[in-house]
Order: structure tokens, then C-alpha cells, then sequence
């Protein structure tokens, strides 16, 4: 069984996998352990993770990066709107009014839903995780910032489940770095013990978290959370880009955002800068060559940088003071602040955040790992197939959620609450009713709809007597984070015997109804398109049609210049008379790749190679068998010389040979002489051949009569000369004969005489048992 996780970030992703000897971060095809969280759509195929974002500029309007904001979010969502005039690529409505990604994929325009492309880099996620563990992936655990509200959350197992995935738990990222950090600590509290509390920050690309968590000894509270999901590294790198686009607006006259192609070229750039500055004070130079109408652009920034950041970097504390408050915390009551996440290597960010701890940062966490490494930890805890050492983890509700009935409504989880919990709520109703369950707090979310749901509960009538009956409705906030009506049942008054108090009894069977009306409610409004996953596996199966078409293709492309250097190096005195066909052939293939053979059918190019290789394989062999046969030769020599000088002892009565059968050893002498005079007739033949002619030998010819003359002489020359038996002197016992009548004398009863050791006992020491 897999034990996996995935953290799937606004930038780049991370897969670890769960072994016997621990967690491990695992690389992908490109011996990288980061996978950037692109995928790119091209005229035949899809390119997803390193290979799409080599694409981010040659197929700008159809690669796709960012998408993870997207998440659960309507197209007419203003964060949708205004997120538009920034994107290269271009987004559309779904027909569930959803956002979706239109991009020309297979020379026809497409329009995916966020899922699907989110499906898509999982899959590829998938593969990683499978090429590591060489076995098939399902379960895992899956990373969402902890922002995500009940829409995108779902957005996300959606994702999942059109992906193939079994997802265990969506985990919040500062949780599962909370859980790496604190599974492998040995010193941490007891239970009964004053818990240690830590603050894990998690600045990454495209949002900003806050957690305190406390812990005991196999056990992970976390105590509240606080986020800005407008503050990350892409808003640093907005502002570089806004610098650069202005300046050379002044210098040399360029609308660069008219431009895709262009503005994605000065994205890469300026992200790069950024990196640079944060180990670098010095004044620091951007060039990029033909970067519009064919004109070179240079620029140079410094840490001066930091004070066009000055509105970015004044957000920095705001969630800190925030999770403060909310947890009733002072500053020396924590006892450490983890900061980890891409955008956290900046110094400005860096020093706010030690400033208003008032204590150094800690980095004893891989800043880009550990969220991966905790989902890890979270699958194997989860998991079966694991052995792992006890460790509750208590998440909160990140948002205070609300019940919205007819008449009232109440507050049934607030913010902070403990999660996964359940609670049952009690209505008095005569007939069916509709529970909406809503965010509360609309100013806190960076999501425009406060809604989460409707939940209509049916069947519900009177009690018998005409009094409303009791409804009684569970209501839970999962390990996902998402909150539904998990279950309503009908409670009946029977009347009791007389004198005694009547009696409450659910009724199971109203229940499995209500359930079943519940299920279908929220299919209405959740279900994934049944189109979905099957766009995935036909474009999977492109993909690897197209992977096998280039392959072949690149076989042929290969070989023609293999072939064409090996003909002026290697192979040159090998080749016939048609060495001039030949190399006309490799030309004329080469020209053709570039031509017509650019874009055809597999089995073009597999024929194409046959062809060439027909020309090509006996010049091949010829070289081969001209560095071979001298190998073979030389140890069929050493042989027949071997056994020659065998038989010459024998024949001179050498004592080493004298006990060897004649008849036998006349065998050998035919079979070396045989032997002797094939080799020397194959080399007189050989001889008179040119290195451009086929063999007349061939080295495994030679080797089979190497074998052949191994197998009738070495088990005759190798008979070992018997051994001779030196005479035995009688012992003194032996010659007095028997004592007594009596065979052997005192010393053969096992008992020492006098000044002689005891004989040693053969009796086996057996191993020290434990007996119960």
C-alpha cells in the first residue's frame, strides 16, 4: 500500500513517500526533487511540470501556472476579474459557472475546468510518486493553504478524485510542517506537563500563514491560525516587474505588457533578481537579449528594492499581532519560531518577523520540503501499512461557521473551534425544513461568497399526538476541513406502561432516508462533471502516443548522426564499396526529418530506421567482430597451448601426468590437433580478407570452439593423481591384545589418567531460554 504526500504549491510542487527507513523527499525525471506546478498544452500533446515551464515563453497563451488560486471560485468572482488583465493564458466561464482555463489544445480550442488542469498536475505528482515507489499510488494526503474555504477545499478533492487519488486527509500546510517538527522531537513535554508551544510561519508564493501549535508527547494542538493570502513572493515579484516595465517604458520606448511573450520573459527575470538580493546587498544588474522588436534591455536594482516593498513588507506583522491576540499568548511563552516556504528567504521578511518575536528565527526544517514530509507523516499515520509512533493532531476551524434556519440562526462552530468534531443539533418541526450553513464573518474571507451550503432535511412530520417531533441533526467539520450534515434522524415518543414516563427512541430507518436526500442535495451543486475524468484518460493516452511518436522520430535522428561521424571515424575502413550510397542515404534521411518527416506517424519512422539500418547493421558487425575475434583467438590459444603441454608431460612420463588413462589422453592429443589446424586454417583465410569484407570467422564461432575443446579435454587432464596411504605403526595396546577380556585399556573409557586433560565433549552448547 502507497504511503504518500503531495504538496501542491502556487509554484511548485513536492512528493514524499513514506519507506522502511523513513520519509523521503523523491526526484522526478529530471533528478529534481521540485516539480513546477505548470502544465502546457501544445498542438499534439501536454507537457506538465519541468517540461511545460521550459514552454512558459515559446507557448505562453497555453501554458498555465497560477491556477491554484482558482480553486472553488466562480468566473464572476471580482479576485477572478481582476486576476485577468495579469494572465497570459485566458480564462472562461464554465457552464456551472465555474472559472475554466481556454487554451488551444490538439489545434482545437478547449476550455478545462480548474479541476481538471489541478488533475492533470497530480497525475503527473502520481508518477513521480509511483516511479519512486515502483508500485501503483492511490491513497495519499494532499497539502491546501489553511485559508481554503469549504468551496475550494472541495474544488480540490474533486481534483483528486479525477486524478485517481485516494486523498486521506487535505491537510493545512502549517500543520503538517507542525507535524514534521514535532514527531521526531524526543524531549517534548508529558501529557500532564505544560505543553511547548511554537509558531510556525509559512511565507510562501502566493500567501502568508501564521499557526501556534502546542505540544506534548505524541500529541499536536494547534492553537489558532492566521493568514493574508494577498502576501507572497509574486507580489514582490509584481512590484520588480511594475519597476522594470516603467523604466523601460522611459529608456527604451517599450509597452511591455503589450507583449506576452515579453512580460513572461521579464517575470523569469525579475524572480531570479529577487532570489539574488536576498543573499546580496550589492548593486545588481537584469539583461535580457532581443527581449522586444529585437532590442537588448539592461537594467540594475539593489536592496533599495526594499523600499519600493514598503506597503508589502507593512502587512508582515498584522497576522502576527493577529494570531497573538487570538490565542492570548505573550511573547515569552513561545518557545520557537519555524519559518519555512519559498518567499521566507527574504531578509526584509525575515528580520519583521525576528523584530516582533524578539527572538531568532529557527530553520531546523527544509523551508521547501517540509510540508511534503509532513503529509507523508499524516498518510503513514493513516495508513495500514505503517508502524508509526502515536500522534494525535487537533486542527481548528479557520473561519467561524453559522446554522441559518427559518426563524434563527446560531453560531455552531466558532472560529478556532477544535476539528474534526461533530455536534447534534435538536429542531421541533411538524414538516421538512432547510438548514443554510455560512460563513458568518464575510470580512475575514478572501473569498467573496460567505455561503457553504443548503440542507434540506425531508420527511419530517408530527408526532402522532399532532406535536412537533424532535429532530435530531449532526453536524461536522471533517479532516478536510469541510463541513456537512452528516447525518438526521427522527426521534419517536413510544408511550410506556402505566405510571411510567414515556420513552425517546431514533428511528434508523428515517434516518438512512434523510441521508440518502441529504447525498443527493449536495450532488446537485457538487458533483463533478461525468466528463471530467474521462478528458483525462484520453489525454493521457495522447500524451503517450506522442511520447512514442518523438521517440521514434528522435531514433531516427540519432542514428543518421551517429552513423554519419562513425563513417569518418571508426567505422571508415569497414565500409564497402557503397560507402558513398550509404552516406547519400543518412543525408537524404536527415533533410527528410527536417521536411516532410517532421510530423508523421510512428510507424514512419520505425520503417524509416529498418531502412537505414539494413545499410548500417553489417558495417556495424564488421567493426565489432574485428575488436572481438583477436579477444576469441587469443583464449582458444591459451587453451590448445594448455592442454599441448599436458600431453607433451605425459608423453615425457612426467610423474604429475602418469596416472592418466592412455586411451584418454590420445583423445586429447586428436582433439588439440583438430582444433589447432581449424584455428590456423579460419587465420590463414581471415587473413586475406579486408577489414571492409564480411568475416570469414566469427568470434563466436571461435568462442563455441574454445567451449568445445574445453568440455572433451580439462575433465581428462584435471583427474587428480591419487593419494597413497603412509604405513601404520601398532600402538602398545594393540599389541597385547585385550585386558580382562576386555577390548582396549583405561585410556579408551573416556577417563583421564592421571596428569592428562580431559578429552573434549562433542555435546552442542545449547542457547540460554527463558521458561515461562
Amino acid at each position: 500500500m502507497s504511503v504518500v504526500g503531495f504538496d501542491v504549491g502556487f509554484q511548485s510542487c513536492y512528493v514524499a513517500v513514506a519507506r522502511a527507513g523513513g520519509i523521503e523527499t523523491v526526484a522526478n525525471e529530471y533528478s529534481d526533487r521540485c516539480t513546477p506546478s505548470f502544465v502546457s498544452f501544445g498542438p499534439r500533446n501536454r507537457s506538465i511540470g519541468a517540461a511545460a515551464k521550459s514552454q512558459v515563453v515559446t507557448n505562453c497563451k497555453n501554458t498555465v501556472q497560477g491556477f491554484k488560486r482558482f480553486h472553488g471560485r466562480a468566473f464572476s468572482d471580482p479576485y477572478v476579474q481582476a486576476a485577468k488583465s495579469s494572465l497570459v493564458f485566458d480564462l472562461a466561464q464554465m457552464p456551472t459557472g465555474t472559472t475554466g482555463i481556454k487554451v488551444m489544445y490538439m489545434e482545437e480550442e478547449k476550455v478545462f475546468s480548474i479541476e481538471q488542469v489541478t488533475a492533470m498536475l497530480l497525475t503527473k505528482l502520481k508518477e513521480t510518486a509511483e516511479a519512486a515507489l515502483k508500485k501503483p499510488v492511490a491513497d495519499c494526503v494532499i497539502s491546501v493553504p489553511s485559508f481554503f474555504t469549504d468551496a475550494e477545499r472541495r474544488s480540490v478533492m474533486d481534483a483528486a478524485q479525477i486524478a485517481g487519488l485516494n486523498c486521506l486527509r487535505l491537510m493545512n500546510d502549517t500543520t503538517a510542517v507542525a507535524l514534521a517538527y514535532g514527531i521526531y522531537k524526543q524531549d517534548l513535554p508529558a501529557p500532564e506537563e505544560k505543553p511547548r508551544t511554537v509558531v510556525f510561519v509559512d511565507v510562501g508564493h502566493a500567501g502568508y500563514q501564521v499557526s501556534v501549535c502546542a505540544f506534548n508527547k505524541g500529541k499536536l494542538k494547534v492553537l489558532g491560525s492566521a493568514f493574508d493570502p494577498e502576501l507572497g513572493g509574486k507580489d514582490f515579484d509584481e512590484v520588480l516587474v511594475k519597476y522594470f516595465c516603467e523604466e523601460f517604458a522611459q529608456k527604451y520606448k517599450l509597452d511591455v505588457r503589450s507583449k506576452p511573450r515579453a512580460l513572461v520573459r521579464l517575470y523569469q527575470e525579475c524572480e531570479k533578481l529577487k532570489k539574488l538580493m536576498s543573499a546580496n546587498s550589492s548593486d545588481l544588474p537584469l539583461n535580457i537579449e532581443c527581449f522586444m522588436n529585437d532590442i537588448d534591455v539592461s537594467g540594475t536594482l539593489n536592496r533599495l528594492f526594499e523600499e519600493f516593498c514598503a506597503e508589502l513588507l507593512a502587512k508582515v506583522e498584522a497576522p502576527l499581532r493577529s494570531i497573538m491576540e487570538q490565542t492570548r499568548l505573550k511573547k515569552e511563552d513561545i518557545y520557537a519560531v519555524e519559518i519555512m516556504g519559498g518567499a521566507s528567504r527574504t531578509p526584509a521578511i525575515k528580520d519583521r518577523i525576528s523584530k516582533f518575536f524578539g527572538k531568532e528565527l529557527s530553520t531546523t526544517l527544509n523551508a521547501d520540503e517540509a510540508v511534503a514530509r509532513g503529509c507523508a507523516l499524516q498518510c503513514a499515520i493513516l495508513s495500514p501499512a505503517f508502524k508509526v509512533r502515536e500522534f494525535s493532531i487537533t486542527e481548528v476551524v479557520p473561519y467561524p461557521i453559522s446554522l441559518k434556519w427559518t426563524s434563527a440562526a446560531d453560531e455552531v462552530f466558532p472560529k478556532n473551534h477544535a476539528a474534526p468534531f461533530s455536534k447534534v443539533l435538536t429542531f421541533y418541526r411538524r414538516e421538512p425544513f432547510s438548514l443554510e450553513a455560512y460563513y458568518n464573518n464575510p470580512k475575514e474571507l478572501p473569498y467573496p461568497d460567505p455561503t457553504i451550503g443548503q440542507f434540506t432535511i425531508q420527511k419530517v412530520v408530527p408526532q402522532p399526538s399532532g406535536e412537533s417531533s424532535k429532530v435530531k441533526v449532526k453536524v461536522r467539520v471533517n479532516v478536510h476541513g469541510v463541513f456537512s450534515v452528516s447525518s438526521a434522524s427522527l426521534v419517536e415518543v413510544v408511550k410506556s406502561a402505566e405510571g411510567e414516563e414515556p420513552m425517546e427512541m431514533d428511528t434508523p430507518a428515517k434516518e438512512d432516508e434523510v441521508k440518502s436526500s441529504l447525498l443527493m442535495a449536495f450532488l446537485m451543486v457538487l458533483s463533478i462533471p461525468s466528463h471530467q475524468g474521462i478528458h483525462l484518460g484520453k489525454m493521457i493516452m495522447q500524451d503517450k502516443l506522442e511520447k512514442e511518436r518523438n521517440d521514434a522520430k528522435n531514433y531516427v535522428e540519432e542514428y543518421v548522426y551517429e552513423m554519419r561521424d562513425k563513417l569518418q571515424g571508426v567505422l571508415e575502413n569497414f565500409v564497402s564499396e557503397d560507402r558513398d550510397s550509404f552516406s547519400l542515404k543518412l543525408e537524404d534521411t536527415e533533410n527528410w526529418l527536417y521536411e516532410e518527416g517532421e510530423d508523421q506517424q510512428k510507424q514512419v519512422y520505425i520503417d524509416k530506421l529498418v531502412e537505414l539500418k539494413k545499410l548500417g547493421e553489417p558495417i556495424q558487425n564488421r567493426y565489432t567482430e574485428a575488436e572481438e575475434r583477436p579477444k576469441a583467438l587469443d583464449e582458444l590459444v591459451r587453451q590448445i597451448h594448455q592442454y599441448t603441454k599436458v600431453v607433451e608431460a605425459y608423453k615425457a612420463k612426467d610423474e604429475l601426468y602418469d596416472h592418466l588413462d592412455e586411451l584418454e589422453m590420445m583423445k586429447v592429443e586428436k582433439q588439440v590437433n583438430e582444433t589447432m589446424t581449424w584455428m590456423n586454417n579460419k587465420k590463414n583465410l581471415q587473413s586475406k580478407q579486408s577489414l571492409s569484407q564480411d568475416p570469414v570467422v566469427k568470434a563466436q564461432e571461435i568462442q563455441a570452439k574454445t567451449k568445445e575443446l574445453y568440455s572433451a579435454c580439462n575433465h581428462i587432464v584435471t583427474i587428480p593423481k591419487p593419494k597413497v596411504e603412509p604405513p601404520r605403526e601398532e600402538t602398545a595396546a594393540e599389541q597385547n591384545g585385550p585386558v580382562n577380556g576386555q577390548e582396549g585399556s583405561e585410556a579408551q573409557t573416556g577417563i583421564p589418567e592421571k596428569g592428562q586433560a580431559a578429552p573434549e565433549t562433542t555435546e552442542a552448547k545449547l542457547p540460554e531460554m527463558d521458561i515461562n
